[in-house]
């Protein structure tokens, strides 16, 4: 991995990535989310995991929890809802969901288009394990409009 600043040259202790050089997963095959690894601690020796999760239409996470790592969602793109125990919480963009360490959460999502989240789990919890096991996906141009703007 190069280490880049503005103009090209070498800066210790800074790395540098475009959206189109980060890996990008899919847990399973046929899943209806991928992630493009931001901060991927296999790759980039890290403490935390940072993606990007792309949820299909219709797409949702298994209900999950997390025995050590908090989990934030910031949302880009789309909507959806969280659901938490009993609470169903509304995400749209520029919204964020924090779930803490032994909390069982699902996000889904609930509109007409893709969901975009910027996620975050700290410390990684084998996460990123997780996802670079899948099986390796792309971001197509509806995902590169929506980021890259």
């Amino acid at each position: 991995m190069s280490v880049a600043n503005v103009e090209g040259g070498s800066l210790p202790g800074v790395q540098a990535r475009a959206l189109r050089d980060c890996a990008v997963f899919r847990i399973r095959a046929g899943e209806s989310n991928k992630f493009a690894l931001v901060a991927d601690p296999v790759a980039d020796r890290t403490g935390f995991i940072n993606v990007i999760e792309i949820f299909d239409v219709g797409g949702r996470t298994p209900p999950n929890t997390h025995q050590y790592a908090v989990e934030g969602f910031f949302v880009l793109h789309g909507e959806g809802v969280a659901i938490a125990g009993d609470q169903r919480i509304p995400l749209r963009k520029g919204g964020s969901l924090l779930v803490r360490p032994g909390q069982e959460h699902v996000v889904e999502n609930t509109g007409t288009t893709r969901l975009y989240c910027l996620t975050t789990m700290v410390p990684n919890e084998a996460f990123a394990e997780l996802i670079r096991a899948g099986v390796p996906d792309r971001l197509d141009d509806e995902d590169l409009a929506v980021l890259e703007g």
